[in-house]
């Protein structure tokens, strides 16, 4: 410590094992922190590295590291017991002024304390500045963004920034949010970059498809029988297997074409899908489409890996004489859940797609016996949303 010092280094000591360190002899571990303030340490952090610590062990514990010691104090918690976030808040609220954490939670075996909790709740909870003004805003997306740089999963239910955390699928729950938001949202999602989003599912009451209707610019207030039965239509296909909090596009789709804001851009005339195998070769697989677009017909054909992608390549190769814009569009995503599965290879499938471009990307979903039935679905969907949306720029 003295020979960082004399370099001229600003240095602050990670005191590692500490609170257990503590739990086990109280005495020495406070004649570690002692030495390392007296060769000049700027600062001292206390480490609870196998995250075993219990929150109510945390305060009397700084509460006794301050009785002797002056230096500034911060908290490196760990979170194998899941108690990283409120182990550090405490730490803070006894008196520590730094917290060691990582955005996201990532850090070997169950993660370090998440910053993207951290954060918000010294400034929103607690009235403290952890960033520059204005910057909590951004929160949302830089967690995102690094999930995508780390190629990891953004957890859904991540608290604050996920894509989950200001969802609301409870009937009751929807009707509540359009009296006041604060009845189901502890803060307002704007405030780190997210925003609130309302599923249509087998629980939604009015209030949700209204909720979603609003969000849209759909005008629905003289539809009430219209609109339960639009809703009535929602919960049997959700029966059926379909997911569309999980398909935000195929909903938005369903729901123009139900209130007679869109239609479908093109009408499939047919559809052929061949797969080849000889022996000691790959299967091949071609798919040949005929598709109407007003007036005008168009066949082709197209090769692929396989025969959903055999069937996207010929979808595509027919459109884009006509809608240029589909040649932006990507899949980045294809799920296949078995609904069913005991009914074997006749079980019902989901498949999930998610599709972007440039700058978005959006969720469709397609139910059937069959998997390519249910590949076409989402797949067109898919493409009549990018339409759709170009459409209403």
């Amino acid at each position: 410590m003295a020979y960082l010092k004399d370099k001229g280094m600003r240095v602050i000591f990670d005191a590692e094992h500490f609170f257990d360190g503590y739990k086990n002899n109280s005495d020495y571990a406070l004649q570690v922190l002692q030495a390392a303030g007296e060769a000049g340490a700027d600062g001292l952090v206390l480490c609870d590295t196998n995250g075993g610590t219990m929150p109510w062990e945390i305060e009397p514990i700084v509460n006794g590291v301050r009785k002797v010691n002056h230096l500034p104090l911060g908290i490196h918690a760990h979170n194998d017991s899941n108690l990283a976030v409120s182990n550090s808040l405490i730490a803070v609220n006894s008196g520590c002024t730094q917290v060691q954490g990582t955005m996201n939670g990532y850090g070997e075996r169950c993660g370090n304390v998440d910053l993207c909790s951290i954060i918000p709740a010294l400034e929103l909870k607690m009235g403290m500045t952890a960033l520059p003004e204005g910057n909590l805003r951004y929160l949302t997306e830089v967690s995102h963004y690094i999930s995508e740089i780390a190629n990891m999963p953004h957890y859904n239910n991540q608290p604050y920034v996920g894509h989950g955390a200001f969802a609301h699928k409870g009937g009751i729950h929807v009707s509540a949010l359009l009296k006041d938001s604060l009845t189901y949202e502890h803060i307002n999602p704007e405030e780190v970059g997210n925003h609130r989003r309302v599923l249509v599912s087998e629980l939604s009451g009015l209030s949700n498809l209204l909720y979603k209707a609003r969000e849209l610019n759909l005008d629905v207030n003289s539809y009430d029988a219209e609109t339960r039965k639009v809703i009535k239509q929602i919960k049997e296909m959700e029966n059926q297997g379909f997911q569309f909090e999980g398909a935000d596009a195929s909903l938005e789709l369903f729901l123009r074409k139900a209130f007679g804001q869109n239609g479908d851009f093109f009408q499939l005339k047919n559809l052929k899908i061949i797969l080849e195998k000889n022996e000691g070769e790959n299967i091949s697989s071609e798919a040949m489409v005929k598709i109407q677009v007003g007036d005008k017909i168009f066949h082709t054909a197209a090769d692929g890996d396989g025969p959903v992608n055999a069937l996207d390549n010929s979808l595509r190769k027919a459109l884009t004489e006509i809608y240029p814009e589909i040649s932006e569009v990507h899949l980045s995503d294809y799920k296949v859940r078995v609904l069913n599965g005991d009914h074997g290879t006749a079980a019902r499938v989901r498949v999930l797609i998610e599709s972007a471009d440039k700058s978005n990307k959006w969720n469709t979903v397609g139910v059937s016996e069959n998997i390519m039935e249910a590949s076409w679905q989402a797949i067109v969907d898919s493409l009549n949303y990018k339409l759709m949306k170009k459409e209403r720029e």
